[in-house]
């Protein structure tokens, strides 16, 4: 492993937002430098592990196994530098102009993204955010990320918030036979194909939790990556699946469904947004998980005021 205080603060900086970003272009941006720069930076980084760090991947490229272990290194070494300098960069949503990166579940993006739009123009109208959906084939790293808004059901490390709930719903077409008087039966969930949300590999989700303590094994018809698919995976067929209620809610008279009640507890879904322990004295980011709390407040009140 190479001796991180071989290594003069300016190529340490290049590393960092290379490990990170894993695109030269965008290193650059994020540290100021061209990019003719930051290639002349990582060609002696290379000479200096003995490794070429970054190895072609389609769009990002991909670590190599040196560069993941150098990782949380170089990104404790930052975080020791910041800590011994008293370094503490200034944020004014006002005049800055940063582009935050989150990664969000397609659920959350699909409450949370108008919101947070009119609260940035309200408060930072420079200030931009590049959304990624979170993809379940792939782990979650949180270095790349400004934030990451996921169930508890994911599992991430790092420092974490709750922001907001919403309760399960049982998703069918509303003219499914089987559905009497808006209900359905244990014998019903049993016998009707079952529309699976796998949001991750080994992860089992809280409704397939609670299928299995009332004895219910369903027959799966489809597995989706999330939980936006289910309305439209359920629409005009015997299917059912489960969804939070604000989705469902959004699509009910447009797909023609119905929530269907159960004799069984649905569990409640919790949204909470992640984030790099290192990057918790970061004013600017600290900023944003204060506006996703207001965002998260107008997502609850909204329920309020239509109830």
């Amino acid at each position: 492993m190479g001796d991180l205080r071989g290594i003069d603060l300016n190529l340490l900086v290049v590393l960092d937002a290379i490990l990170t970003e894993r695109n030269l272009t965008r290193a650059g941006e994020t540290i100021g430098l061209t990019q003719p720069a930051v290639s002349g930076a990582v060609a002696k980084l290379r000479k200096l592990f003995d490794d070429p760090l970054l190895v072609r991947g389609g769009r990002m490229s991909d670590l190599t196994p040196k560069a993941v272990e150098l990782q949380p290194m170089v990104r404790e070494a930052m975080a020791e530098i910041a800590r011994t300098l008293n370094i503490r960069p200034l944020f004014d949503p006002l005049t800055s102009d940063r582009q935050f990166r989150i990664t969000a579940s397609d659920y959350a993006l699909s409450v949370m993204t108008g919101p947070l739009l009119a609260v940035l123009e309200e408060q930072a109208p420079a200030v931009s955010v590049e959304f990624s959906p979170l993809m379940s084939v792939e782990p979650v790293d949180l270095l790349r990320e400004d934030v990451v808004v996921a169930s508890a059901a994911r599992d991430i490390p790092g420092k974490h918030q709750a922001l907001f709930s919403d309760s399960m719903a049982c998703v069918v077409a509303a003219d499914n036979p089987r559905l009497r008087d808006g209900e359905l039966s244990l014998d019903d969930l049993a016998e009707m194909p079952y529309v699976q949300v796998a949001l991750a590999e080994g992860v089992v989700m809280y409704a397939d939790d609670a299928l299995t303590a009332a004895g219910v094994s369903p027959t799966v018809a489809r597995i989706v990556p999330g939980f936006l698919p289910v309305p439209f995976t359920v629409s005009g067929t015997g299917f059912f699946g489960f969804a939070p209620t604000r989705l469902a809610e959004l699509y009910a008279d447009e797909l023609g469904l119905a929530t269907a009640r159960l004799p069984i507890r649905l569990p409640v879904l919790v949204e909470s947004a992640y984030w790099h322990p290192s990057r918790s004295d970061d004013p600017a980011l600290n900023w944003l998980l204060e506006v996703l709390r207001t965002v998260s407040e107008r997502i609850e009140f909204a329920d309020v005021a239509e109830a």
